[in-house]
Protein backbone atom coordinates (compact mmCIF):
# COMPACT_ATOMS: atom_id res chain seq x y z
CA UNK A 1 0.00 0.00 0.00
CA UNK A 2 1.01 3.46 -1.24
CA UNK A 3 1.19 5.94 1.59
CA UNK A 4 0.58 9.50 1.33
CA UNK A 5 1.30 11.51 5.30
CA UNK A 6 0.48 15.33 5.48
CA UNK A 7 0.91 17.52 8.27
CA UNK A 8 0.45 21.82 8.29
CA UNK A 9 3.71 22.57 9.55
CA UNK A 10 7.04 20.97 10.49
CA UNK A 11 7.00 21.34 13.64
CA UNK A 12 4.43 18.85 13.92
CA UNK A 13 6.43 16.19 12.16
CA UNK A 14 9.62 16.21 13.95
CA UNK A 15 10.03 12.82 15.42
CA UNK A 16 7.94 11.00 13.06
CA UNK A 17 10.28 12.47 10.10
CA UNK A 18 13.47 11.26 12.04
CA UNK A 19 12.54 7.84 11.41
CA UNK A 20 11.53 8.05 7.58
CA UNK A 21 14.41 6.75 5.60
CA UNK A 22 15.41 8.70 3.94
CA UNK A 23 14.95 11.39 6.63
CA UNK A 24 12.78 14.26 4.78
CA UNK A 25 12.62 17.50 4.42
CA UNK A 26 11.52 20.37 7.37
CA UNK A 27 10.09 22.85 4.85
CA UNK A 28 6.80 23.68 3.87
CA UNK A 29 5.02 22.54 0.22
CA UNK A 30 7.78 20.21 -0.65
CA UNK A 31 6.68 16.38 -1.47
CA UNK A 32 9.09 13.87 -1.39
CA UNK A 33 9.07 10.52 -1.21
CA UNK A 34 10.57 7.31 0.68
CA UNK A 35 10.09 4.71 3.50
CA UNK A 36 8.71 3.98 7.04
CA UNK A 37 8.80 0.63 8.52
CA UNK A 38 9.41 -0.90 4.91
CA UNK A 39 6.12 0.51 3.77
CA UNK A 40 6.19 2.97 0.32
CA UNK A 41 5.20 6.64 1.25
CA UNK A 42 5.20 10.10 0.47
CA UNK A 43 5.28 13.14 2.78
CA UNK A 44 4.71 17.08 2.78
CA UNK A 45 4.00 20.06 4.97
CA UNK A 46 0.90 21.16 3.32
CA UNK A 47 1.15 24.60 5.44
CA UNK A 48 -1.86 25.84 7.37
CA UNK A 49 -5.53 26.49 6.00
CA UNK A 50 -7.94 24.80 3.52
CA UNK A 51 -6.44 26.31 0.33
CA UNK A 52 -2.61 25.25 1.24
CA UNK A 53 -3.94 21.87 2.59
CA UNK A 54 -6.48 20.92 -0.46
CA UNK A 55 -3.15 22.33 -2.75
CA UNK A 56 -0.79 19.62 -1.75
CA UNK A 57 -3.23 16.86 -1.53
CA UNK A 58 -3.79 17.60 -4.84
CA UNK A 59 -0.28 17.46 -5.63
CA UNK A 60 -0.13 14.75 -4.43
CA UNK A 61 -2.61 12.56 -5.47
CA UNK A 62 -2.01 14.10 -9.14
CA UNK A 63 1.67 13.32 -9.38
CA UNK A 64 2.21 10.02 -7.26
CA UNK A 65 -0.04 6.86 -6.42
CA UNK A 66 -0.93 7.11 -3.72
CA UNK A 67 -3.76 4.13 -1.80
CA UNK A 68 -4.24 6.15 1.78
CA UNK A 69 -4.11 9.80 2.95
CA UNK A 70 -2.82 9.89 6.65
CA UNK A 71 -3.42 13.85 7.61
CA UNK A 72 -2.43 14.57 10.97
CA UNK A 73 -1.10 16.90 13.05
CA UNK A 74 -2.71 18.91 16.27
CA UNK A 75 -5.79 20.25 17.08
CA UNK A 76 -7.91 21.32 19.99
CA UNK A 77 -10.73 19.65 21.62
CA UNK A 78 -14.09 20.49 22.21
CA UNK A 79 -15.47 17.95 24.83
CA UNK A 80 -14.11 16.50 27.85
CA UNK A 81 -10.60 15.44 27.38
CA UNK A 82 -6.90 16.05 27.83
CA UNK A 83 -4.25 17.66 26.86
CA UNK A 84 -2.17 15.28 24.97
CA UNK A 85 -5.12 13.08 23.96
CA UNK A 86 -5.72 11.29 20.92
CA UNK A 87 -8.44 12.06 18.60
CA UNK A 88 -9.47 10.03 15.34
CA UNK A 89 -11.93 11.54 13.12
CA UNK A 90 -15.44 9.48 12.01
CA UNK A 91 -15.64 12.23 9.99
CA UNK A 92 -14.42 15.77 8.68
CA UNK A 93 -16.85 19.03 8.58
CA UNK A 94 -16.85 22.79 6.81
CA UNK A 95 -17.76 24.40 9.98
CA UNK A 96 -18.50 28.13 8.07
CA UNK A 97 -19.77 26.85 4.57
CA UNK A 98 -23.70 27.89 4.64
CA UNK A 99 -25.26 30.50 5.37
CA UNK A 100 -26.00 33.07 8.34
CA UNK A 101 -29.99 33.85 8.45
CA UNK A 102 -32.27 35.42 11.19
CA UNK A 103 -32.97 32.03 12.39
CA UNK A 104 -29.20 31.05 12.88
CA UNK A 105 -26.66 29.21 10.74
CA UNK A 106 -27.98 26.68 8.02
CA UNK A 107 -25.17 24.23 6.11
CA UNK A 108 -24.99 23.67 2.67
CA UNK A 109 -27.63 21.41 2.40
CA UNK A 110 -29.97 24.07 3.36
CA UNK A 111 -28.84 26.31 0.55
CA UNK A 112 -29.38 23.60 -1.69
CA UNK A 113 -25.61 23.39 -3.35
CA UNK A 114 -23.41 20.90 -2.98
CA UNK A 115 -19.49 20.95 -2.36
CA UNK A 116 -18.95 17.94 -4.45
CA UNK A 117 -21.44 15.58 -6.63
CA UNK A 118 -20.06 12.01 -7.79
CA UNK A 119 -21.81 8.68 -6.70
CA UNK A 120 -23.02 10.88 -4.33
CA UNK A 121 -23.66 14.68 -2.73
CA UNK A 122 -21.34 16.02 -0.53
CA UNK A 123 -22.42 19.17 1.79
CA UNK A 124 -20.54 20.30 4.30
CA UNK A 125 -19.87 16.57 5.92
CA UNK A 126 -17.17 13.98 4.48
CA UNK A 127 -16.58 10.29 5.93
CA UNK A 128 -13.16 8.91 7.01
CA UNK A 129 -11.97 5.42 5.47
CA UNK A 130 -13.92 3.79 8.78
CA UNK A 131 -11.39 0.40 8.81
CA UNK A 132 -8.11 2.09 8.69
CA UNK A 133 -10.04 4.87 11.32
CA UNK A 134 -10.71 1.83 13.57
CA UNK A 135 -6.97 0.82 13.64
CA UNK A 136 -5.66 3.64 14.36
CA UNK A 137 -7.91 4.26 17.72
CA UNK A 138 -6.73 0.70 18.16
CA UNK A 139 -3.23 1.23 18.13
CA UNK A 140 -3.57 4.47 19.96
CA UNK A 141 -5.11 2.71 22.26
CA UNK A 142 -2.26 0.28 22.62
CA UNK A 143 0.05 2.65 22.68
CA UNK A 144 -1.55 3.94 26.07
CA UNK A 145 -3.49 6.73 25.08
CA UNK A 146 -6.78 8.00 25.68
CA UNK A 147 -8.58 8.14 22.35
CA UNK A 148 -11.61 9.97 21.25
CA UNK A 149 -13.35 9.11 17.77
CA UNK A 150 -15.96 11.16 16.43
CA UNK A 151 -16.45 14.05 14.31
CA UNK A 152 -13.91 17.09 13.70
CA UNK A 153 -14.70 20.32 12.56
CA UNK A 154 -12.78 22.35 10.08
CA UNK A 155 -13.04 26.21 10.35
CA UNK A 156 -10.90 29.34 9.03
CA UNK A 157 -11.54 31.02 12.08
CA UNK A 158 -10.43 29.25 15.62
CA UNK A 159 -12.59 29.40 18.26
CA UNK A 160 -10.34 31.41 21.20
CA UNK A 161 -13.32 31.36 23.74
CA UNK A 162 -15.77 29.30 25.03
CA UNK A 163 -18.65 30.48 23.56
CA UNK A 164 -17.62 30.34 19.99
CA UNK A 165 -16.13 26.69 20.64
CA UNK A 166 -19.43 25.84 21.93
CA UNK A 167 -21.59 27.14 19.09
CA UNK A 168 -18.96 25.06 16.40
CA UNK A 169 -19.20 22.15 18.48
CA UNK A 170 -22.75 21.76 18.45
CA UNK A 171 -23.12 21.74 14.41
CA UNK A 172 -21.88 18.59 14.16
CA UNK A 173 -21.66 17.19 17.44
CA UNK A 174 -17.88 18.28 17.13
CA UNK A 175 -14.84 16.43 18.96
CA UNK A 176 -11.94 18.44 17.96
CA UNK A 177 -11.29 21.43 15.60
CA UNK A 178 -8.85 21.94 12.89
CA UNK A 179 -7.78 24.08 9.70
CA UNK A 180 -7.04 21.50 7.26
CA UNK A 181 -9.15 17.94 7.00
CA UNK A 182 -12.32 18.37 5.39
CA UNK A 183 -9.84 20.46 2.44
CA UNK A 184 -8.03 17.17 2.32
CA UNK A 185 -11.43 14.62 2.85
CA UNK A 186 -12.93 16.26 0.05
CA UNK A 187 -10.39 16.54 -2.39
CA UNK A 188 -9.17 13.03 -1.70
CA UNK A 189 -13.31 12.10 -2.17
CA UNK A 190 -13.18 13.73 -5.87
CA UNK A 191 -9.90 11.36 -6.36
CA UNK A 192 -11.82 8.35 -4.56
CA UNK A 193 -8.90 7.99 -2.77
CA UNK A 194 -9.74 7.14 1.44
CA UNK A 195 -8.64 9.01 3.95
CA UNK A 196 -8.08 9.17 7.79
CA UNK A 197 -6.70 11.99 10.46
CA UNK A 198 -5.19 11.52 13.28
CA UNK A 199 -4.69 14.98 15.62
CA UNK A 200 -3.06 15.15 19.36
CA UNK A 201 -5.02 17.34 21.21
CA UNK A 202 -2.74 20.38 22.32
CA UNK A 203 -5.45 22.71 23.76
CA UNK A 204 -8.76 22.20 24.92
CA UNK A 205 -11.52 24.99 22.93
CA UNK A 206 -12.07 27.75 25.84
CA UNK A 207 -11.42 31.16 26.47
CA UNK A 208 -7.90 31.41 24.96
CA UNK A 209 -4.63 31.09 27.05
CA UNK A 210 -1.35 29.38 25.36
CA UNK A 211 -0.09 29.20 28.72
CA UNK A 212 -2.54 25.63 29.08
CA UNK A 213 -1.16 24.55 26.20
CA UNK A 214 1.28 21.78 25.33
CA UNK A 215 2.21 21.47 21.68
CA UNK A 216 5.01 19.32 22.65
CA UNK A 217 3.18 16.70 23.96
CA UNK A 218 0.65 16.37 21.33
CA UNK A 219 2.69 16.37 18.48
CA UNK A 220 5.02 13.50 20.55
CA UNK A 221 2.22 11.34 20.97
CA UNK A 222 0.51 12.33 17.68
CA UNK A 223 3.85 11.09 15.41
CA UNK A 224 3.87 8.12 17.68
CA UNK A 225 0.68 6.85 16.80
CA UNK A 226 0.87 7.98 12.80
CA UNK A 227 4.21 5.90 13.33
CA UNK A 228 2.37 2.51 14.75
CA UNK A 229 -0.34 3.19 12.54
CA UNK A 230 2.10 2.56 9.31
CA UNK A 231 3.65 -0.11 10.81
CA UNK A 232 0.20 -1.84 11.18
CA UNK A 233 -1.03 -0.98 7.87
Amino acid sequence: MNLALMAPTPPETGELRREIRPQQDAGLKIISDGELHGKPIVFTHCGVGKVNAANSATLMLENYDVDLMILFGIGGAYKDARIGDIAVAQSENYAEEGILTEDGWKSMEFIGFPLLKNEKEYFNTFQMDSRVSQLAVKVSGDLGFNTEYGNFITVSQCSGTRESGELLKNRFDGTCENMEGAAVAHICAMYGIPVVEIRGISNIIENRDPKKWNITLAVSNCNKVVSELVKRI
